[in-house]
């Protein structure tokens, strides 16, 4: 079971000016839209499902882990994701 966090580094800022999410790492910025933002809040060393179960809740129930898995790997495959119990 992995339970993300945001790499060394990473950080994540709401732009005001453009009213935008980011994802603020050394290299630059990924843009993210507000449901994503949410997710990566979330990533402190909760289980996928957790995080998962947390947003489900905040989405009137709405099942969203196969959402949450799908952005996490996406995330891990750039190297912005790393699963802290490894």
């Amino acid at each position: 079971m992995m339970h993300p966090r945001l790499v060394a580094g990473a950080r994540l800022q709401y732009d005001d000016v453009r009213g935008e999410h980011l994802l603020l790492i050394p290299e630059g910025a990924v843009r993210l839209n507000e449901t994503a933002a949410h997710v990566l809040e979330l990533c402190d060393g909760r289980s996928v499902d957790e995080i998962a179960a947390v947003l489900s809740e905040r989405y009137r129930g709405t099942d969203v882990t196969d959402d949450v898995r799908e952005l996490l790997e996406a995330m891990g495959e750039r190297g912005l994701v790393i699963d802290a119990a490894a």
